[in-house]
């Protein structure tokens, strides 16, 4: 089947002229063109995993008896620690502190979800500092880890980081990659008053490129943004705004050109950041001090990152992203307690963006490519 925002056919192209200083300029957004050649290159893994029967527009569940095969990169665990912090320091809802791991379970076996790469949501260790920050994290991660061990084959795991303290960064990649032998790192996209491209995160920053470490993000509420409606909560507008700020920040800051063997993955579709590429892509072009951050252009950086469909699978958002980024580079993720895997599994299909065996790159095959451990 065809679709307006399928990646796999002809060039899409965004023409924006005029800009700040009188010019008109042409700026042709290629990701469609990007995403042929990636369509075309992926085809005979796809072909395999088609030919395996689990076509993706059966119904995947527990009833059904297909086998699962859904990698979900955007799947949360509390652990025990973590709980009772959250509830120490008043943060977190019911489903934050009533998480179990026969939840997560039969989530995905309801869904055909066969891995879960687990993280602890926000805000992190955002609350705390210091030595109770980094007991914690070490804390959380051991646990990651054991239940990674106790359920073979069933999941995966984002290891956080007290990214504000550098020293103590450092050493938990250290443990956390080389003893407990999880999968990458999980970050929020701000510590408080500073976003991924801030410069005193360049230690770690360098250590997570010179291991080509997968590096998954999720949202956070910063101290700029906390209580500013109250008719909105930070969910609703503040998480996807603040999505956005932290890759304009990795980009602008020239550590997505500088640091390029880090994968990235963003939440929920990018935030806003594919409603806003216009400003994204122009913005070099209008002011020429961060033109060296983005030698090949803006695109060029946006598109190498991983974006998951996690609370936007459906056809605004789906669109939206995939008329900038290449399908190669949608990774499935359902934002587990709060939402669930066949909601995802659903939205997908019905918002008739992707064809089958883009749903299937995106529910399976991209993540492997990402993280090749998972095909075992």
């Amino acid at each position: 089947m065809s679709h307006s925002g399928e990646t796999g056919d002809g060039n899409k192209r965004l023409a924006m002229r005029g800009c700040a200083c009188g010019c008109e300029d042409t700026i042709s957004l290629t990701a469609g063109g990007l995403g042929r050649r990636q369509f075309v290159a992926g085809a005979a893994g796809t072909a395999a995993l088609l030919a395996t029967g689990l076509g993706p527009f059966r119904k995947a569940s527990a009833q059904t008896g297909e086998k699962p095969y859904r990698i979900d990169v955007h799947h949360h665990l509390s652990p025990p620690t973590f709980i009772q912090a959250a509830v120490a320091n008043n943060f977190g809802d019911g489903l934050l502190r009533g998480w179990t791991i026969e939840k997560s379970l039969a989530d995905m076996d309801a869904a055909g979800v066969v891995v879960s790469m687990l993280s602890v949501t926000q805000p992190g260790v955002n609350f705390t500092s210091g030595e109770a920050a980094r007991k914690l994290v070490r804390e959380c991660n051991e646990y990651n880890a054991k239940l990674i061990a106790d359920h073979p084959g069933r999941f995966g795991g984002w290891a956080m980081l007290p990214l504000a303290d550098i020293d103590a960064s450092l050493k938990e990649i250290e443990y956390a990659l080389d003893t407990l032998k999880l999968d990458g790192i999980g970050l929020m996209t701000n510590y408080r008053d500073k976003w991924l491209g801030h410069p005193s995160f360049l230690p770690v920053m360098e250590e997570l490129n010179r291991r080509k470490c997968v590096v998954y993000t999720h949202p956070s509420t910063a101290d700029c943004c906390v209580n500013l409606l109250k008719t909105e909560p930070p969910t609703l507008v503040e998480w996807g705004t603040d999505t956005t700020r932290t890759i304009g920040d990795i980009v602008f800051s020239g550590n997505a050109a500088k640091f390029r063997d880090i994968k990235w993955i963003f939440s929920h579709a990018g935030g806003t950041m594919p409603f806003l590429i216009e400003r994204f892509v122009r913005q070099p072009l209008i002011d020429k001090q961060f033109q060296p951050a983005v030698p090949d252009g803006t695109l060029a950086e946006l598109t190498r990152f991983y974006y998951d469909t996690a609370q936007t699978s459906n056809k605004a958002s789906m669109s939206a992203l995939t008329a900038v980024i290449p399908t190669s580079q949608i990774l499935f993720g359902t934002d587990f307690p709060y939402r669930t895997a066949i909601d995802h599994v659903k939205g997908l299909r019905s918002s008739g963006v992707f064809t089958d065996a883009q749903i299937m790159d995106i529910e399976r095959g991209n993540a492997l490519k990402l993280l090749p451990r998972l095909n075992a």
